[in-house]
């Protein structure tokens, strides 16, 4: 039981570094909506667990990336330069795998 709430403090405090690296990179108030997830795949060539970070600039500008590992694995240098900010707007309504 010990292990599992390590596990999940581990992942809990993962995925606050990563919203706050979103935010610093792509300079997000705090009022703008930074979730992240992580999707298990189990399609051919697919990673078993990616990291998927998703942010709204307008009601009809979602941005998203992803990290091909899971949320604790993730390091700041895995995230797009700021420059992609306008690159990385999906239309794509699944996100789930790669």
């Amino acid at each position: 039981m010990l292990k599992t709430a390590s596990r999940n403090a581990g992942k809990i405090d993962a995925v606050r570094r990563i919203k706050d690296w979103t935010r610093a990179r792509f300079g997000l108030g705090d009022d703008i909506p930074v979730m992240v997830a992580e999707v298990a795949c189990g399609l051919p060539g697919c990673p078993p667990i990616e990291t998927i970070v998703t942010f709204w600039t307008a009601p009809e500008a979602r941005h998203a990336f992803k990290a091909f590992k899971p949320a604790i694995e993730v390091t700041v240098e895995d995230l797009p330069p700021s420059w992609m900010k306008n690159a990385i707007i999906s239309d794509r309504d699944d996100l789930s795998c790669c």
